[in-house]
């Protein structure tokens, strides 16, 4: 189910990106970012809600609060990041660069959390890099 999951949050990413693309021109790009938060706001404490699940808050560990925090602060930075370069860049040339955090995610998760990173993942990330360079270039 996972994988249904994963494919799903794809294909919202890509239309992330071309809505956005429209959406941006001729607004600020901290602006968009703060309109496109609130909505991911309302959206997923409405999913909260609607599947009861704001009962958990209160069991959340102060790690588990620290780290949902500095992952909170990594998103953020990154959509501000993200919407400027697609301000001032092209969709197609932004978002497979973007798309270079599957790298650097498989690194870090090898340094920090100890993931296997075999000859398939190295073969993977080498080619993801490749394809980025060609598709920017």
């Amino acid at each position: 189910m996972w994988a249904v999951f994963a494919v799903l949050s794809a294909v919202f990413a890509a239309l992330t990106s071309i809505l956005a693309k429209v959406g941006i021109d001729g607004v600020n790009s901290n602006l968009a970012t703060a309109v496109r938060t609130v909505v991911v706001v309302i959206m997923a404490w409405g999913m909260v809600f609607i599947t009861g699940a704001q009962n958990g808050i209160a069991e959340i560990s102060k790690k588990s609060w620290m780290f949902l925090i500095l992952s909170g602060l990594a998103t953020g930075a990154s959509w501000l990041c993200y919407y400027k370069a697609l301000q001032i860049g092209d969709a197609s040339k932004v978002v497979p660069i973007d798309k270079l955090s599957v790298v650097f995610t498989l690194i870090l998760a090898f340094v920090f959390l100890h993931e296997q990173f075999t000859y398939k993942s190295a073969i993977g990330c080498v080619l993801i890099a490749a394809g980025t360079l060609l598709m920017v270039l």
